[in-house]
């Protein structure tokens, strides 16, 4: 009996993971589906039809025949951008949450753990103050993003103990500087015209994206999610410990500092095209935590995915069904705290 009853079991749990295996993988369609979703939606009607043949048009020229300047201008110089770089940013801020839970162990950190988005949003702060274009805006928030985790990274090195506590510690406190930094930059800059143009961009928002933000950012955030995609299996052995994962013949050290510095560069990019988007990766890990469960062969597609899905949502309800277009970090907070709070009783589990 007991041997049968073992058996119904393994048979059961195979079922569940082959399930859930393919609910990650077939998750990786959401966004291509609501990509294609978004370029309809707007205050100009376009018809599907008039999509796919703009889109065509990218690769035979001689599809673009019968579509008017405008409809042409609209979907591939405004709205296709914009929907891209939301996809990218939201797929980044998810998948680089889930990577920071897993190798921190804990389920509260997310992108913004080690100062990127503080540091980000300084030296966004500071090419506006200094009346910068928004090339300089960008290069400033992606350079001073990865100068806060460089701080915070030499800041950990001082003490040998603990390394992941001393540089979770050094990271709230580089995040801390850069954050009193920005606010020091806000309390000089001019109440008319250049602080009005600084708060609005640390809300987050997608409205001035343009070509020249996507390559750059996809190029990140592509590689990175192909990097986290790898060595998805090997964060499963680093949420064991390091003892576990050094006896299993990895080297933990090396491997966390290799992911630390992609998922750093992803969340510096997405801050430096979108400005300060939060609860993405807090919230999406958790969700697809609970469809696929905790291994992270299926929860870093799954995250990757709903990150993506999640933002275009949120963007579409931004920009479509609101009066007026409000900042994509207020809806985030808006629609994410009841998420969490939903999901962490749904799940009634120890993380």
């Amino acid at each position: 009996m007991r041997l049968i009853t073992s058996r119904a079991w393994r048979r059961d749990a195979a079922a569940v993971s082959s399930f859930r295996r393919q609910l990650a993988y077939s998750s990786l369609l959401l966004p291509i589906v609501l990509i294609l979703l978004s370029l309809l939606l707007g205050l100009y009607n376009i018809q599907p039809q008039t999509i796919v043949k703009a889109l065509l048009s990218l690769i035979f020229p001689q599809a673009a025949e019968g579509i008017s300047a405008t409809e042409l201008t609209l979907i591939l110089r405004i709205r296709l951008p914009r929907v891209l770089a939301a996809a990218l940013i939201g797929a980044a801020l998810a998948g680089t949450g889930a990577a920071f839970q897993g190798i921190f162990k804990n389920p509260l950190v997310d992108s913004n753990l080690l100062g990127v988005t503080s540091g980000a949003g300084f030296g966004a702060a500071l090419a506006l103050l200094l009346g910068g274009t928004a090339l300089m805006v960008q290069g400033f928030a992606f350079g001073f993003g990865l100068l806060a985790v460089m701080l915070a990274y030499m800041g950990s090195r001082l003490y040998s103990s603990a390394p992941l506590i001393v540089l979770t510690l050094m990271g709230i406190l580089i995040g801390s500087f850069f954050t009193s930094l920005t606010a020091l930059t806000k309390y000089v800059a001019d109440p008319l015209n250049t602080l009005p143009a600084i708060t609005f961009w640390l809300l987050g928002g997608l409205t001035g994206v343009t070509w020249n933000s996507v390559p750059l950012l996809a190029a990140i955030t592509l590689s990175g999610s192909l990097f986290l995609w790898a060595v998805r299996w090997r964060l499963n052995i680093l949420s064991l410990g390091d003892a576990e994962a050094t006896a299993l013949g990895m080297n933990p050290t090396r491997l966390k500092l290799l992911i630390i510095l992609c998922a750093t560069l992803m969340t510096a990019a997405a801050v430096a095209v979108g400005g300060v988007i939060g609860w993405i990766g807090l919230v999406i890990p958790h969700a697809a935590r609970l469809l696929v469960g905790t291994d992270h062969k299926q929860l870093m597609p799954m995250s990757l995915a709903l990150g993506a899905s999640f933002l275009l949502v949120i963007d579409n309800i931004s920009r479509t069904l609101l009066p007026a277009e409000v900042p994509l970090g207020i809806l985030t907070g808006l629609v994410g705290v009841p998420i969490l709070i939903a999901l962490l009783r749904r799940s009634q589990t120890v993380w």
